[in-house]
């Protein structure tokens, strides 16, 4: 199993994203593109077991579809990754017969880099990346503000929040990433409305994921799993797990029965070893002649 993002609680967590980031706009990372329609599945297609997850795979509002990742190096290795990313989406469109959509590769940077060539070239391609250089952002100025706005009860805007999920980036260094995260995380926390409270927390724990501290990354899982937000997913998820049983179950039970049928067990056999009542034998038995 690759490291990252492989938790407990991925899928209700994803679902909490896919739910909150639709129409969410980039303009708060300095990027002008469409908003978002709906965020993707990253489990794609594997090219070798230890390759890492993408961070985020979003469909816009223009069809187009945005690999995100957020680095905090600018190296060859991390070309060669997007580029594999990029093979493993245009898989499972093509495989599925699904035309390709348009893609775009967006690079943000954390405070460790602050300036990296948004094109790569080698003869047979070129990569073209669209990038944000967190360290521009003004990490302390946005904190005190949200900070501010907190305390009075105020409702924090789309970008504010957008910048909460990113805020720690901004940091050099893995300790200060670290220290910045816990700080932030606490601030969220503050949020009255639970819905955005867990959007944000789960964005933060997204787009840290290479660098959070995996003890500390556990505890704030813990605490999402105690909101009524994530108690009701879960309980969304369990109803759909159970729903799918069933279905299994019935699915199981007729086929025993068609194949008890074609075995010329009697009606009180097959009721035995199916569960089914009589009169659903005799519906069973009613379509199998009929497809005959």
């Amino acid at each position: 199993m690759p490291e990252g993002i492989a938790y407990q609680n991925k899928d209700i967590e994803f679902k909490l994203m896919s739910e909150t980031y639709k129409e969410k706009s980039f303009d708060a990372y300095g990027l002008k593109l469409p908003k978002i329609k709906e965020v993707l599945p990253t489990n794609l297609p594997a090219v070798s077991a230890n390759e890492m997850r993408i961070d985020n795979l979003f469909l816009l509002e223009d069809d187009t579809v945005a690999i995100v990742d957020y680095e905090s190096e600018d190296k060859t290795s991390n070309r060669v990754k997007y580029i594999n990313y990029i093979g493993r989406i245009m898989q499972r469109y093509d495989s599925q017969g699904i035309r390709i959509p348009e893609l775009r590769m967006i690079v943000i940077y954390t405070g460790d880099v602050e300036t990296a060539k948004d094109t790569w070239k080698t003869p047979c391609l070129t990569l073209k990346m669209e990038q944000v250089f967190i360290h521009s952002l003004p990490d302390a100025e946005i904190y005190q503000s949200v900070k501010k706005k907190l305390e009075n009860n105020e409702t924090l805007s789309e970008k504010e929040l957008m910048q909460l999920i990113i805020l720690p980036l901004a940091k050099k260094g893995k300790e200060a990433k670290q220290k910045m995260i816990e700080q932030v995380v606490d601030l969220a926390k503050q949020i009255e409305d639970e819905n955005t409270q867990a959007f944000v927390i789960t964005g933060i724990l997204v787009s840290s994921d290479k660098f959070i501290d995996r003890d500390y990354a556990k505890s704030v899982r813990r605490y999402l799993s105690m909101t009524k937000v994530f108690q009701i997913l879960e309980e969304e998820k369990q109803e759909a797990i159970n729903l799918a049983e069933k279905e299994g179950q019935r699915k199981s039970q007729l086929q025993i029965a068609e194949n008890l049928i074609k075995a010329g067990a009697d009606i009180l056999m097959i009721m035995k070893g199916t569960g089914l009542t009589k009169e659903e034998i005799e519906e069973i038995k009613k379509n199998m002649m009929v497809t005959k």
